[in-house]
């Protein structure tokens, strides 16, 4: 299963971008979007910003991660 995780663009320098998830910084590629900008989140998948997304998208998607390592963490009945 893959899956993509949705970062806030903290710094471009050409096609290549550091991106910010979960306080983690990480170095992303931006061939296949156009038109980011500093502060645009945008879906990553295998170091490739695959598409811009808004913020409430991006933070109703981070809360769903979020809820789902929190049961991860919880003993099973």
């Amino acid at each position: 299963m893959c899956v993509a995780v949705p970062c806030r663009i903290t710094e471009i320098d050409g096609p290549v971008a550091r991106a910010e998830v979960g306080g983690a910084s990480v170095q992303i590629r931006l061939d296949l979007v156009e038109g980011v900008r500093v502060g645009d989140y945008v879906i990553v998948h295998a170091g490739f910003a695959l598409e811009r997304l808004d913020e409430d998208d991006a933070m109703a998607t981070l809360a769903l991660f979020a809820e789902l390592d929190d049961a991860s963490e919880r003993p099973t009945p």
